[in-house]
């Protein structure tokens, strides 16, 4: 069994009223309690655009960093982006080089 392949579980307290209108929600959207969260976190871990901005205006509200922590976390994601633009290279073709490289070391 590798890194990674072993099953983890999250647990968060929330108010009764918070998970009754998390459920209310869900239920309407059709979308199930495990696949809203798992959702969420994949797309966190992906640095989905739309979830970093949530969470950017959510750590300001909230004073989760300071306003110096806040502005070299934009500016190393803008910078990261960038260079990811400039040598016009996305995850999956990073991905395909690398598996390039393995098969030809197994050659």
């Amino acid at each position: 069994m590798g890194y990674g392949d072993k099953q983890k579980k999250i647990v968060f307290s929330a108010s009764d009223k918070s998970h009754a209108e998390l459920k209310i929600k869900l239920n309407y959207d059709g979308i199930k309690q495990g696949e809203f969260f798992r959702s969420l976190l994949e797309g966190y871990l992906s640095d989905d655009e739309n979830i970093l901005n949530f969470i950017s205006e959510w750590k300001e509200l909230n004073n989760k960093q300071t306003k110096k922590q806040r502005l070299l976390v934009s500016k190393e994601m803008q910078e990261a982006e960038e260079t990811t633009n400039k040598f016009a290279l996305n995850k999956e073709e990073v991905e395909s080089i690398f598996d390039l490289l393995e098969r030809e070391s197994e050659i």
